[in-house]
């Protein structure tokens, strides 16, 4: 079992900030809960775009696995985090997502 780097981005809707950001912080204790994500705690970070000054949320976290996201689907905790999430988020119903894979190291 090799753990997923996941990216993902939530673009809120306007006026769902705040609420998208409490789902946001939500997240990880989730799905760590539910024992798919590892023990590596999640990165999150708010961002404004720099062209239309609207805030979003950036998430990098560890899946237990590639199976993972998939078990999640399957998790009424996990659920009760994403759905709600989806008429929240711009271009819904979830979030920009991509697994990461590190190509590069600089010194």
């Amino acid at each position: 079992m090799k753990p997923m780097l996941m990216f993902q981005v939530y673009r809120p809707k306007a006026g769902h900030e705040e609420a998208l950001f409490e789902l946001v912080k939500k997240h990880w204790p989730a799905v760590k809960r539910a024992g798919l994500a590892t023990e590596t705690l999640p990165l999150v970070y708010r961002a404004v775009d720099r062209h239309s000054k609207r805030p979003f949320f950036v998430e990098i976290f560890e899946w237990r696995d590639a199976e993972a996201p998939g078990v999640a689907h399957q998790m009424p905790e996990v659920m009760a985090i994403w759905e709600p999430m989806g008429p929240m988020i711009e271009g819904g119903p979830s979030p920009q997502i991509a697994a990461l894979e590190q190509v590069s190291v600089t010194a």
